[in-house]
């Protein structure tokens, strides 16, 4: 037996959900797992189980404003998928007909919070003719702070004045207000050297 693993993941939650399915998975088939922006576009009767899973986003699957937000509060940290999202890659997806399936999605844990992007997914599988094996599951998560600790802002301050300047170390520590001698320690203190 194969299975197939599909998620979409902003800042990691998700994709260490998928991968603790993949692994729950690979005790009795051969699993692959793939981020939505790169998943088949194509999955056929090779494949006998699939599981889909990304964040709840404003009360559903993410759209590409809700992913862009997502990206913006990453504050320069980066996401993982940033290409196409999971309803996206539903949308476009060919699947063969009662293929087994099951989705889950992370969310944070908030008292009446409605909507889920799992529902919305397992409401769109079963429309594509395919099989649901397991209900809808929702993982909790505690949000990322938006704010960040000072070592991690000064590191990221540098980091910016360097690119600025194109790696002029002298320039770069002008547009800081610090001596040479403080950036360079700074850098090596923060592993930028």
């Amino acid at each position: 037996m194969r299975a197939l693993v599909v998620f979409e993941s902003m800042f990691g939650d998700t994709k260490e959900v998928a991968d603790a399915v993949a692994f729950g998975l690979a005790s009795g088939m051969k699993v692959q797992i793939k981020e939505a922006g790169i998943a088949p576009d194509v999955v056929d009767d090779s494949v006998d189980v699939l599981v889909v899973g990304g964040p709840t986003h404003a009360f559903g699957l993410s759209r590409p404003g809700t992913r862009e937000d997502a990206a913006k509060q990453a504050a320069g940290a980066g996401v993982i998928s940033d290409r196409l999202g999971l309803r996206e890659w539903l949308a476009g997806v060919t699947l063969h007909p009662g293929l087994q399936v099951a989705a889950f999605d992370t969310r944070v844990n908030k008292p009446r919070l409605p909507g889920s992007a799992a529902h919305a997914a397992e409401r769109r599988l079963r429309r594509l003719g395919c099989t649901i094996f397991a209900p809808a599951e929702s993982f909790y998560i505690r949000p990322k702070s938006p704010v960040i600790s000072l070592p991690q802002s000064e590191a990221q301050a540098i980091r910016n004045a360097l690119e600025a300047t194109g790696g002029e170390r002298g320039k770069a520590a002008q547009l800081l207000k610090i001596g040479r001698t403080t950036l360079y320690r700074k850098m090596k203190e923060y592993n930028l050297v």
